[in-house]
């Protein structure tokens, strides 16, 4: 009777490790963080696509590994749908960008875009075109939200 008790036990514990969540980044670039906060410092870098295992939750952050590393990535820079991205980064032939793939799962793509544009043409759009390419140094980051006192999530 013990036996078949243990038998079930390992059965059931190695059921939900095969379980396992798995998630993919959906931003162009991110970072597994050393804490659940976005000030944390850095253990890693993620790109697009990359595939995490989810460890556990706190708040809205998933505790992921990635090979060695373990740490913390905020939820609104993974996905858990599974999604294709063959011929995704082959250039022309109708394959698509990575970064039409990330933006087409959170709703937005050229065709939305070109009605958005058609409705709205007095705006400037190389604007929004040198502002997507803006990037701010973690330090920098981080020295904003302590002068601004702003509360992370």
């Amino acid at each position: 009777m013990k036996t078949l008790i243990y038998v079930i036990l390992i059965s059931v514990l190695t059921a939900g490790f095969a379980a396992a969540e798995t998630v993919r980044v959906v931003t162009r670039s991110n970072a597994a963080r050393a804490e659940c906060r976005f000030s944390s410092p850095v253990k890693a870098k993620l790109r697009f696509g990359d595939r995490l295992n989810v460890v556990g939750r706190k708040g809205d952050w998933y505790l992921v590994t990635s090979g060695a590393v373990k740490g913390c990535v905020h939820k609104s820079a993974v996905e858990s749908r599974s999604f294709s991205v063959s011929g995704v980064g082959r250039g022309r032939g109708g394959a698509a960008s990575a970064d039409e793939v990330s933006l087409a799962g959170k709703g937005f793509n050229p065709q939305v875009e070109e009605r958005y544009r058609s409705g709205n043409q007095g705006l400037n759009y190389t604007l929004v075109d040198e502002i997507e390419r803006l990037t701010v140094a973690e330090t920098v980051l981080d020295e904003f939200i302590l002068q601004g006192g702003l509360n992370q999530p």
